[in-house]
Parts: C-alpha cells; sequence; structure tokens
C-alpha cells in the first residue's frame, strides 16, 4: 500500500489498516482501542498506541528511571544498570518477541517502556519501605503507582489531569502480573524476566560479585557457556555468553508461546487472554532454568552483604525521612507541601519521595538529617 498520495505520508487510517492486514487476529488493533478516559481527536500520523509510547517517553516519570535503582544505587558505580536501561533492554527483547509472533508492537512497546515508572527510588527496597509506612493508608505498589502516575501525577495537557493513555496501556500497567493480560503485556512479562535474569549476571561479574565457576552450576548458564566455548579475551567471551543467554531465553520463549497459541487457537484478543494459562510463557523446561538462574542470583548477588548494606540504608532513608516531614509538612518545598495539600498527608508524601531519583532521595535525607549536607550517609 503505497503513502497517501496527497500527505505524501502514511496517515492514521493507512496505519491502522496496515495493523488490519499485516497482525494475527488475535494481536490488539489501534482502531479497536477502548479508547481513552478522555476523548481526544485522533491524532493524523500516529496510531493510538504509538501516542501512548510517546507520552511516556515525554514523561517526567520515564526520565527520572535514569537514576533510579536495578540492583546498585545509582552512587555505585556509572557502568551498572539502571532503572532505565533496565526498562530500554525489556522493550527491546518485548519488541523483538512481538514482531516474530504477528502482534501489535507499537502497544508492546508503550507497555515496556511504562512497565517500571511506578517504582521509587532505590529499586524493590523502597517499594517495601514506601509499603510499610502506607500499610495503613492504601499500601503502596510500584504497579498500582504506576497507574496512579499515567493518571493523576503527571500533569502536561491543559483538557485533562493524566497522560489520557489508552485503556490497554493503563490496564496493562496496573495488572502487569495478572493472568489475562492481552498477549502484548505478557509479552512485556515474560521478556522483563529475561532482562533482568541476564543483565543482573553480567553487572553481578562486573562487580566481582558473582563467579563465573559457581555459575556454572546453573543449566542456563552452562548451556550458553559451552555454545560459546572458551576465548582468550575474558571480557568479549562474559559478553557473548550473556548475549548467547538471551538468545536462548527468547528463542524458547518464541516457540514455546508459538505452540501454545497455535493449540488454543485464539480468533480474537478476548480469546487470548481467556485461558488459565498465559499463551505468551516459556517452556516447562526453560521455566525451570529461569527459576534456578533466580535462585542462583538471589543467594549469591542480592544477597551479597554490599548489596544488603545498600538495601538497609535505602530502607532506612526513606522510613526516616517519611518519619519526620509527615510529622511536619511545612519542612516539604513547594512541591511536596503542594501534593499533601491536593491528596492528604500520607498519599500526598508518598507521592513525592516515590517520585525521588536515588540521588534526590540522598539530597533529601542530607538536607534533613546532617549537619554537612555534602556528607555521605553512613
Amino acid at each position: 500500500m503505497p503513502a497517501d498520495t496527497k500527505t505524501g505520508f502514511f496517515d492514521r487510517a493507512q496505519l491502522e489498516e496496515r495493523e488490519a492486514r499485516e497482525l494475527n487476529p488475535y494481536a490488539m488493533q489501534a482502531r479497536a482501542s477502548a479508547g481513552r478516559q478522555h476523548p481526544e481527536p485522533e491524532h493524523e500520523y500516529r496510531t493510538a498506541y504509538q501516542r501512548d509510547r510517546d507520552r511516556i517517553v515525554h514523561s517526567s516519570a520515564f526520565r527520572r528511571l535514569e537514576y533510579k535503582t536495578q540492583v546498585f544505587v545509582n552512587t555505585f558505580g556509572d557502568y551498572y544498570r539502571t532503572r532505565l536501561t533496565h526498562t530500554m533492554e525489556v522493550a527491546q527483547i518485548a519488541r523483538t518477541i512481538a514482531r516474530a509472533l504477528g502482534l501489535n508492537e507499537d502497544l508492546t512497546e508503550a507497555i515496556a517502556l511504562g512497565h517500571d515508572i511506578g517504582h521509587g527510588p532505590f529499586g524493590h527496597t523502597g517499594e517495601d519501605a514506601l509499603q510499610e509506612v502506607m500499610a495503613e493508608h492504601g499500601g503502596f505498589e510500584h504497579n498500582r503507582h504506576a497507574l496512579r502516575i499515567v493518571d493523576v501525577i503527571e500533569c502536561k495537557y491543559p483538557e485533562f489531569t493524566g497522560l489520557n493513555l489508552s485503556e490497554e496501556v493503563r490496564q496493562s500497567l496496573l495488572k502487569h502480573s495478572d493472568t489475562a493480560l492481552c498477549l502484548e503485556a505478557q509479552v512485556v512479562d515474560a521478556a522483563d524476566r529475561i532482562a533482568y535474569n541476564t543483565h543482573d549476571i553480567d553487572d553481578g561479574l562486573t562487580a566481582g560479585m558473582l563467579d563465573e565457576r559457581a555459575l556454572l552450576q546453573v543449566h542456563i548458564w552452562r548451556d550458553a557457556h559451552a555454545i560459546v566455548g572458551e576465548q582468550r579475551d575474558e571480557e568479549r567471551r562474559r559478553y557473548h555468553t550473556v548475549r548467547t543467554l538471551i538468545n536462548l531465553a527468547a528463542t524458547d520463549l518464541l516457540e514455546a508461546s508459538t505452540a501454545r497459541i497455535l493449540a488454543a487457537d485464539p480468533r480474537n484478543p478476548d480469546e487470548a487472554r481467556a485461558p488459565s494459562e498465559r499463551l505468551v510463557a516459556p517452556s516447562p523446561e526453560m521455566a525451570r532454568k529461569q527459576g534456578e538462574l533466580s535462585r542462583f542470583l538471589f543467594d549469591n548477588f542480592y544477597n551479597d552483604y554490599r548489596v544488603r548494606r545498600m538495601r538497609r540504608k535505602a530502607h532506612r532513608f526513606i522510613l526516616d525521612m517519611f518519619s519526620v516531614l509527615a510529622a511536619d509538612t511545612a519542612l516539604l518545598p513547594p512541591a511536596g507541601q503542594a501534593a499533601v495539600k491536593k491528596h492528604g498527608t500520607h498519599a500526598g508524601l508518598c507521592d513525592y519521595i516515590a517520585g525521588m531519583t536515588d540521588r534526590e532521595a540522598l539530597q533529601e535525607y542530607r538536607r534533613l538529617f546532617r549537619a554537612n549536607p555534602e556528607a555521605e550517609p553512613a
């Protein structure tokens, strides 16, 4: 189909027609979207899901992922993955799988780029601390907070509050771990696991917290190592092994998911999300291998004394800041006071702290508790 002869480019209607013609019948299609909370005119040359993707990329919450923890607190070093680079790796793997399965690549990318924007500072440690202080005030969970960000906190448009994303992206962010997800969201969830397992190995080896000889006890690493073989350049061999690990997991996911989809024979997106077990998932053998790798990382990396020290300090930072600021909200800067005034003390303060990067949280802690604000908290 050629571009529109009047404009010289493919307009939205043509892009939607391409989706209808090229995607599988169980893929989500932009023109069949359930719409947005606030009606808007359609864009001239972007589909609804392309527009969602772009709104997430241009959000403040997305940019802040650059300085939020994946495993290492941002100040630990510049080489290691942050929440942003993790998100980009998830999006890359997810796009590849979605394209190969004939799913909606734009929707998949939008979900992938937004799937972690609800994380506060210091990764899962920060999430645990915020859940602790919010236990009697609605709790805190990063998927629910992601929806709050795109619906309430991000304010960039004069016509409405939030980013006004499509219902498909909103529900995929909220139900990130549920079974009844569209196939595009299932792809993102599976890609997320592939990404963090493999890049956490890379970061752990680089930091000297993981030993390659010990990793040979893990079946999937041993499989990748055997494919790569011995090489004189250890750094290149390690990179090649990590890359091979991703390829093994992604290929298995693609093949196992294809077999499940063919067996289920869904005729539309609703039928694809109906089975009690996900259609997009690794084979049982690969799932066992990934579980083994996850346990190895938990025992030998996430529980390394240096990582535990970082987590312990980060947990205390959040609890101490929340306690002091909740007792005297006049200590908050104008943005924090505005959030408290609008949403109440606990919800507003949770929004304020959850929006911080690692750097901002450390700086705020110093300002509140250190006589010398430049001193690193012990």
